[in-house]
């Protein structure tokens, strides 16, 4: 697998030329700030919600912990986008974008632990284990894991059963080892190793960081009832960011400060890991970002005004500062 993976030969008919221009004019309206300012408080209310602490408290308030840490919320956000593109509406789609958060912060609560990337800080405070011990971080990981599940069949509406289905299988296969379980044996595997080529490092990325984001597009299609050849675009863009988000981290890891990412600087280079920016270098590193971004939006083409919301998350990716 190459950096070309996801590209795509699309040839451009006049009419398509013309939508391009009409959303570019529509971006220049388009608030991307408040909308994200908005969604995510929209999304932080229903996490709020979402885990009550019961009898035995300490895991609740350990689940709680990590998963009310605030962060981007853009795995929800981008369920959220995904489903309005659709047609679907906010609460058709909030449970899966709540279980969505669940499943990575589960990710994250395990990805620091001791015996795996051994972090101290995350999203700018302690990381679980430091607070509740890795026996507790492990449990408290464990139990959202399961907890995403049943939260959306518990708590979806209005959406047709088969879809919620297709959901719930869409997510498992995100998060199992054919997907971020997977990506991360190997990301352990070859840590501090000299020979791992680009083929293995996209590999890596596309299924340790990119097969929940692709799931969080997607998803959010499939509550809404898309047709396949929607979900199928949906699905290219989403590969294609994903991609670009993991290249954007490892070039942070090394230009920002442990202040600005809100979790330890430089901890890719000081454990020996293979990087993007590693093999290209930084401005390369970017400008593949850049490549990957551009193909992503091209997939949005046909949907017009309504694709605003992730055309712009798309271009933010490669803007961020953490």
């Amino acid at each position: 697998m190459n950096t070309q993976v996801f590209e795509r030969s699309l040839p451009i008919s006049q009419e398509q030329v013309h939508q391009e221009v009409e959303r570019e004019n529509n971006k220049l309206n388009f608030d991307l700030k408040t909308y994200l300012s908005q969604k995510r408080a929209e999304v932080d209310a229903a996490l709020e919600n979402s885990i009550t602490v019961t009898y035995p408290e300490k895991i609740y308030e350990a689940m709680r912990y990590s998963l009310l840490a605030g962060g981007k919320r853009l795995r929800p956000i981008l369920c959220l986008a995904s489903s309005e593109l659709c047609g679907g509406t906010l609460e058709m789609a909030m449970p899966t974008a709540c279980a969505l958060e669940m499943l990575h912060t589960m990710s994250l609560i395990h990805d620091d632990l001791p015996a795996m990337d051994n972090d101290n800080y995350r999203r700018g405070r302690l990381t679980n284990h430091k607070v509740y011990g890795e026996d507790i971080a492990i449990l408290a990981g464990d139990g959202l894991l399961a907890y995403a599940f049943g939260f959306i069949v518990d708590k979806t509406k209005q959406v047709r059963p088969p879809y919620l289905l297709q959901v719930v299988a869409k997510l498992s296969h995100a998060v199992a080892a054919t997907g971020l379980v997977g990506g991360q044996v190997l990301d352990l595997e070859f840590q501090g190793q000299q020979n791992v080529d680009l083929e293995t490092l996209n590999f890596i990325h596309t299924h340790k960081t990119g097969a929940l984001l692709e799931a969080s597009v997607v998803c959010g299609a499939i509550l809404a009832g898309a047709s396949e050849d929607v979900l199928l675009r949906l699905e290219r863009y989403a590969q294609n960011i994903g991609l670009a988000f993991q290249i954007i981290d490892d070039v942070l890891d090394i230009t920002a400060t442990t202040e600005e990412l809100g979790k330890t600087a430089g901890k890719d280079q000081k454990a020996q890991k293979a990087t993007y920016p590693s093999f290209w270098g930084i401005e390369e590193s970017r400008h593949q970002a850049q490549k990957l971004v551009a193909q992503a939006n091209a997939e949005l083409a046909p949907f017009g005004e309504r694709a605003i919301p992730l055309v712009a998350i798309a271009d933010f990716n490669i803007a961020r500062s953490n």
